[in-house]
């Protein structure tokens, strides 16, 4: 099916099951322990041993030596496997750096080995007992010394310019020109990157966790030299993975390789101190904003450089994203520039791009509403567009925007917000108010599925997509639920299997919009062949309640199946709608803190978030996307930060312990409210993503009630007690 028109009035329109807050359809195996992840498939693959990785212990250099006798005589060892037994092994067009390293290591923690065991134990025991002699080279580890070597990356779009910038912002009435850095960060997912490898002659299966199966099933086949069709890929189940499980990680590699050296199935999990320098991270930002603006507010130049850095081949962060379409201005430039570091893989980690370059955008807003004596909400809804700034021709297919802005200013009781910073007290408590705008790109994906209806008048959905703790199970089914005119407890959903249809997978928030839509495809195709059987006409057939009506005539839906199985496949593919529209979420986020005026210890005390992301498919699902998100962005406004130990190049807090996320009594009552639309333009559920628009802005408005708290303007993150102390009003 092609998506080329905006939608129009269709069966999904009907709400009896889509739009409805429904409880998660995989909720009661989660809860019980029963959804087996992918280092839990003993049943699928019996009889198992166990590998473990042996990471290089260097930050650059050469590997000397890997003696691995002491190892090879540990009791239980089945096989050890290096580059040297690997042989020649391609890199996958999703790795920036080969996923078993040797002779070269590229970056610290780099796998340079499996040990492989009758038991865990065994095998983590005798990987201790590898010795690596290595020749040690310099590197670059620090982005700040990087940043004048800087280049401008060979593709994408690294720069824009509409207008005069330069003439524009010198000409301004009020200036604001502040540099804003933001630190790598780390996915720090619940389940490890883990894999259970089983070979059947030259077939290979992999249980694994994995956002993006296709991707995946075809970079391993590329790493291991086989053709793609003799690789399998199953990830049903997957315990969070924030962008840091959508390429195949060296957990799969080298389940496979041991798997293949020790002539039986092999499980591979990645010990979590080895994950944050072994696997992708968010990578530090340095990022210089200058706006020009007329005295009543009107932005006449906006300007975003943005420096990032990553491995050889890698690319930026793309922090100017939103820069370019969140607010108006006739004269604009962006710009990002890439060092070359020798720090492990920076890569995409929620809203990539967004979520560091709102970090820095929305304090940059708010200072210039200091400066302007403007209300931040004000500010913000004065420059609204309702059409791409940089492309006027192309208008949003939906921007509310500015409701999202004052809906939350109400509701939060904005009005009692003190324009002068640290006027407010409760006590030893100063307290503080901070507000930012949310924006996320709407992405859409070609996606495919296939719906079977059983003799039983049950339905099947069948696609490769991941459920990463979004709730994917549970839409796919509200979807063919209402496309088939069936209660939601009589459709079984399939995920994460490579043999299924091609989805668009779990990534870039398109997740839920692209799957629910190759979904609704499928359905379409499975009603024709529902009503012609029955002696239908299709398009005028209605499915509801267990029932097919056309022309008077209405026949148990059962009874088209009644004599074998139908079955209905399709993709869903997208035109140039893209051209025609700007499609994008939008969303305003609300904070109140306190801040210890004698310790500089800040507490979140309320936050709200008012999303505008299309028609939401789930309430109760969309609500816990955007909670978490909102979790995630206090985490990277306080606390998460990758220290980078700048002599030996790695990440030296590269645990839970070190690395610090927002734990229950760091997070206070969250609002969560949608706005009630629907877009036509985006496809046939007139849906948006919202599980990557919930964390955009939040640091930022956490980082600016900070400073309404306190009259201290940090722009370094994250914003710790440390940088506040000197700087607290006298108590």
């Amino acid at each position: 099916m092609k998506f080329d028109t905006p939608a129009t009035v269709n069966p999904i329109d009907r709400l009896k099951v889509v739009g409805k807050p429904q409880d998660r359809i995989d909720g009661p195996l989660k809860t019980t322990g029963t959804a087996r992840y992918a280092y839990e498939q003993h049943e699928a693959a019996p009889a198992h041993a166990y590998g473990y990785i042996v990471p290089a212990t260097i930050g650059k250099g050469r590997v000397l030596s890997i003696d691995t006798a002491r190892a090879k005589a540990s009791p239980g060892v089945l096989a050890i496997v290096t580059a040297k037994e690997a042989g020649k092994l391609q890199k996958g067009k999703y790795n920036t750096a080969n996923l078993l390293g040797g002779p070269d290591v590229q970056h610290y923690h780099q796998a340079l080995a499996v040990v492989v065991a009758e038991t865990f134990e065994q095998a983590r025991s005798a990987a201790a007992l590898v010795r690596v002699d290595y020749a040690r080279a310099s590197g670059m580890f620090d982005l700040a010394a990087a940043k004048a070597s800087a280049v401008k990356p060979a593709d994408g779009d690294p720069d824009t310019a509409v207008g005069d910038f330069a003439g524009a912002y010198a000409a301004a009435a009020v200036k604001l020109d502040a540099t804003y850095t933001t630190p790598d960060q780390s996915h720090a997912m619940t389940e490890p990157h883990a894999s259970i490898a089983a070979w059947n002659g030259d077939k290979l299966t992999v249980w694994t966790a994995n956002q993006m199966i296709n991707w995946s099933k075809n970079d391993l086949a590329t790493t291991l030299g086989l053709p793609p069709d003799n690789v399998r890929l199953i990830s049903p189940y997957i315990g969070g993975g924030f962008g840091g499980k959508l390429f195949v990680r060296s957990d799969a590699v080298l389940a496979a390789l041991g798997a293949k050296a020790a002539g039986r199935p092999v499980a591979v999990a990645l010990p979590r101190p080895v994950m944050f320098n072994n696997t992708t991270h968010r990578p530090a930002t340095i990022q210089r904003i200058r706006i020009g603006a007329t005295p009543d507010g009107k932005i006449t130049a906006i300007g975003h450089e943005s420096w990032s850095g990553d491995l050889p081949g890698g690319g930026p962060e793309t922090a100017v994203n939103q820069t370019r379409l969140l607010y108006a201005g006739p004269n604009r430039m962006t710009a990002m520039r890439l060092a070359t570091l020798d720090l492990p893989e920076g890569n995409a980690m929620r809203a990539p791009g967004e979520a560091p370059g709102l970090m820095a955008l929305e304090i940059a807003m708010d200072e210039l509403a200091e400066k302007l004596k403007l209300d931040p909400v004000d500010l913000r809804v004065l420059n609204d567009t309702q059409v791409d700034p940089e492309k006027p021709e192309r208008p949003f297919s939906q921007r509310n925007f500015v409701q999202c802005m004052r809906d939350g200013a109400k509701r939060f009781g904005w009005e009692q917000r003190s324009a002068a910073p640290g006027a407010r007290r409760d006590g030893r408590w100063l307290v503080g108010m901070g507000v930012a705008s949310a924006f996320r790109n709407n992405l859409v994906m070609k996606s495919a599925a296939r719906v079977r209806l059983g003799k039983d008048g049950r339905a099947t959905v069948e696609t490769d997509m991941t459920d990463i703790g979004t709730g994917s199970y549970t839409i796919i089914a509200q979807t063919a639920a209402e496309m088939l005119g069936l209660p939601l407890s009589a459709v079984t959903v399939s995920l994460g299997d490579s043999s299924f249809p091609v989805s668009a997978g779990s990534g870039g928030q398109w997740g839920g919009n692209s799957s629910t839509a190759g979904v609704y495809a499928a359905c379409v195709k499975l009603r024709e062949a529902i009503a012609g059987k029955l002696g239908l006409d299709p398009a005028a057939a209605v499915f509801e309640d267990g029932r097919v009506s056309a022309g008077g005539k209405s026949v148990p839906l059962a009874k088209a199946s009644a004599d074998g199985e139908l079955v209905g496949e399709d993709t869903m593919e997208y035109g140039d709608l893209e051209k025609k529209f700007q499609q994008s979420t939008f969303g305003a986020h609300f904070v109140e803190v306190g801040v210890d005026s004698a310790t500089g210890e800040i507490r979140v005390r309320r936050m709200l978030a008012v999303c505008a992301a299309g028609r939401i498919l789930n309430p109760k699902a969309a609500r816990s996307q955007v909670i978490g998100a909102m979790t995630m962005g206090v985490g990277a406004a306080l606390m998460e930060e990758l220290v980078v130990d700048k002599r030996l190049g790695f990440f030296v807090n590269h645990d839970l312990a070190g690395y610090e996320v927002p734990v229950h009594a760091d997070i206070p009552h969250q609002e969560v409210v949608f706005l009630d639309e629907a877009d036509p333009v985006s496809s046939p559920l007139k849906a948006k993503g919202v599980g990557e628009l919930g964390i955009c802005g939040v640091a930022a408005a956490v980082a600016n009630a900070v400073y309404n708290a306190t009259g201290v303007r940090v722009r370094d993150y994250p914003v710790t007690l440390d940088k506040l102390l000197d700087k607290l009003p006298a108590v």
